[in-house]
Parts: structure tokens; sequence; C-alpha cells
């Protein structure tokens, strides 16, 4: 189901606000620019399944020790295969709208909610 129209603004609306008043989130978060490296996304499930297998085989042979390190390395493959690749130079930050005269959204939600709570006490 489409927006609608009053939605779609409010919509822009809330990520202007988020991009001005939380711009160290939105470069956390943001795209990171980097390209996938299906080798490694292959190599660390390999590894995981081959931690897998450790773990199994530490269960078979009852050994403790050697599920832990079968854990241990499934864990590197799922970290290899998830991780992010890393960009070599500087990591471009989001265009962050200029601030405005005009309070963003969330001021005004803010605005409303503490006077919600004034009138309540009173």
């Amino acid at each position: 189901m489409p927006l609608s129209e009053h939605e779609q603004r409010l919509l822009e609306e809330m990520e202007r606000s988020l991009y001005h008043n939380d711009a160290d989130f939105v470069a956390t978060v943001g795209n990171r620019g980097g390209r996938r490296n299906y080798r490694t996304i292959v190599l660390g499930i390999l590894v995981a399944l081959l931690g897998v297998g450790v773990i199994i085989t530490g269960v078979a042979l009852s050994i403790a020790a050697i599920g832990i390190v079968g854990f241990v390395v499934m864990f590197v493959g799922v970290l290899l295969a998830i991780s992010t690749p890393k960009m070599s130079g500087d990591v471009p930050q989001p265009d962050v709208p200029r601030a405005t005269s005009r309070p963003g959204f969330m001021d005004r939600l803010n605005e409303r909610w503490d006077k919600r709570q004034d009138d309540q006490e009173q």
C-alpha cells in the first residue's frame, strides 16, 4: 500500500530531522559505500560450517574442549561472512540539510510532550 501524500511529506520531514539532529547516528548506520566481497562471504560460511563440524565431533567424542574450539571457529566464520568491507580513504558524510528558523518535527513533538506533561501535573 503506497503512502499518502501527507505521509510522504511527514516521512521526508522526519528524515531531514534525523539527519539534522543525529548526524553521528546517520554516519554510523548509513551506507558505508563498500562493495560486498562474495569470496569473503563464501569463505566465512565455509569456516562456520567447519566450526559446526568440529562442534559435532566434540559432542560425538564427549570432549568439551573440541566443542569450544568448534564454537569459536564457527563464530569467527559468521563474523567473517557478515563483516562489512573496509574502505580506503575517507568515508563520505551524508548531506545534512541546513538548519532553518522553523522548528523541526522532533522539536515540535518534544514541545507537545512537555505541554501535555505540564497540563497533567496541574
